[in-house]
């Protein structure tokens, strides 16, 4: 699991993954805050595959909290 700045809280493997594959996506994630953050990782744990995963991320790029 990767750490992500200024927060205690770790990215799950699965989104950090996906967040490597999508630059928008990730410079989104990590211009929110500590406790915005902590939503888009517990909005993960109902995720089941990798193609589910990466539509979650793919929403991030938009801006776009899921």
């Amino acid at each position: 699991m990767a750490q992500y700045p200024n927060a205690s809280s770790e990215i799950p493997t699965g989104l950090g993954m996906a967040l490597m594959q999508n630059k928008q996506a990730s410079d989104y994630f990590y211009s929110l805050s500590d406790e915005v953050r902590q939503r888009v990782i517990d909005g993960t744990h109902a995720i089941q595959s990798k193609e589910e995963m990466q539509s979650y991320v793919d929403s991030l790029a938009k801006n776009s909290l899921p």
